[in-house]
């Protein structure tokens, strides 16, 4: 997650009036201190796509997409559903979307079961699977769990915890936790003290840092943990507590994929799920989407120059989960976050990602500020989220019950909520035709997948 902190602590009781941009200035109105602070290009030696990709996303969003505002009238919705906005100033036709093929003659899971598949919460102070919290998600189906700093005791007792989660729950359970390595180190109790991704990078060779992150993998599985939220491939060389900051491995596009890769790497080797994050790229804003919204202004050539190098070396590599942070991208759908962004899904999916998408918290103020929990999860599922993540699983009822309204009144397609429920389903490591009728296949890591690439030419600017 974009925060050094990713306990229940983020999710806000009571949502402040949306202020918008922290200046007041308007959209298109560069943030002040928002340059970036990684403009050195320098050479990245994968599979780089470059701006002509880009805009070919901003032009593939696929039909069936929530309208995000935050005063949509769902009929309004139903009635526009996969049709382009007539202010839209680019291309209404949608272009191609890889997405899984519906199996044949199959009856998908109710729409209830598969809404509730899509949900992976937090549990707030709970160490014990019987606590009421604990008993409450896991009958209601969610797809996964996320334990935090208040979750732990000892390594003994999150071993329990996570046992008898999975005894309890009604389908496969994702049981998920952040640990980067240093300063976000949500299980730093489990897996002892670790330097941040910045002192790694500068301290030790990818291979050692692979060992590293195996390491922690092991430590992790052991205590029933199977996807780690990390590592970071954002870009930064900004003060080290910034909000990436020495989460950042380097500003290097080359330097951070190389060092992302290793970590990811080694946690796959010891059977733990990496997640990259947060796409598409967070280290341009000094903001923290904790408590406010932030508009990041590079243009597209930028952002193919820098930030999604790393990200396309590790869907090229094989990554199986990527992360949606919660900023603004003027080259994407400005007024919206990342993860509620029909765009910045459709940027992922056409740089070859067939994985898992999970938007970052959704109780973070870049997001909870505006759109409540269960408006959050409609708007993320329909704009291309797999998985919603909220670390306050107090609101798993009514998120699943907004999911469940919205494909009634026909605001989200069906198919859209089967194929999340699908994926995060095979995360889990259950039977996605089961759930969503769709044949799901997950993208993994293969041995050897830190390494560079060898070098092939990039497509032309457009």
């Amino acid at each position: 997650m974009a925060e050094p902190d990713a306990s229940d602590a983020t999710e806000r009781a009571g949502r402040p009036a949306h202020t918008g941009r922290a200046d007041g200035a308007a959209a298109g109105t560069p943030l002040a201190g928002s340059a970036p602070r990684h403009g050195r290009p320098g050479r990245w030696p994968g599979r780089a796509r470059s701006a002509v990709l880009v805009l070919a996303a901003l032009l593939s969003v696929g039909a069936g997409t929530v309208a995000a505002t935050a005063d949509d009238d769902p009929a309004a919705d139903a009635t526009a559903l996969g049709a382009a906005d007539a202010s839209d100033t680019g291309p209404s036709a949608p272009g191609p979307r890889r997405e899984p093929a519906p199996t044949p003659t199959c009856t998908p899971a109710p729409v209830e079961q598969q809404a509730a598949a899509v949900l992976v919460v937090g549990l707030p102070g709970v160490t014990r699977a019987d606590d009421p919290l604990a008993t409450e998600v896991t009958a209601l189906g969610v797809g996964g769990v996320f334990l935090s700093e208040s979750n732990v005791v000892s390594a003994r007792q999150v071993a329990r915890l996570t046992e008898g989660l999975r005894a309890q729950a009604v389908r496969p359970l994702v049981v998920a936790t952040d640990e980067e390595s240093g300063r976000v180190a949500l299980m730093r109790d489990v897996v002892g003290p670790g330097p941040s991704a910045r002192r790694m990078a500068a301290r030790e060779t990818p291979d050692e840092v692979r060992a590293r992150a195996a390491a922690t993998g092991v430590a992790l599985a052991q205590v029933g943990v199977d996807v780690d939220l990390a590592p970071v491939l954002d870009l930064d060389d900004g003060p080290a507590g910034g909000v990436i900051g020495d989460r950042s491995f380097s500003a290097d596009p080359a330097t951070a994929a190389d060092y992302g890769l290793a970590f990811a790497t080694g946690l796959a080797d010891a059977g733990v799920t990496p997640t990259v994050k947060h796409f598409p790229g967070h280290g341009r804003s000094t903001v923290d989407s904790h408590t406010e919204s932030s508009l990041v202004e590079a243009t597209v050539d930028e952002l193919s120059a820098t930030d999604l190098l790393p990200f396309q070396r590790a869907i090229d590599a094989g990554a199986p989960v990527v992360m949606m942070n919660h900023l603004q991208y003027a080259a994407l759908d400005p007024d919206l976050p990342a993860s509620l962004s029909p765009r910045a899904y459709a940027l992922l999916r056409d740089m070859g990602f067939d994985g898992v998408a999970i938007t970052d918290s959704v109780g973070m103020g870049a997001v909870n500020v505006r759109w409540d929990f269960p408006e959050a999860a409609v708007m993320a599922v329909g704009a291309g989220a797999d998985a919603v993540l909220a670390t306050d699983g107090g609101q798993a009822v009514r998120m699943r019950d907004a999911l469940v309204d919205a494909v009634a009144s026909g605001r989200l397609p069906e198919e859209r909520l089967a194929e999340a429920a699908a994926r995060v389903t095979a995360l889990a490591g259950g039977d996605p035709v089961a759930t969503g009728c769709r044949d799901v296949t997950l993208p993994t890591l293969a041995p050897g997948s830190a390494a560079p690439p060898t070098p092939v030419p990039s497509a032309p600017a457009g």
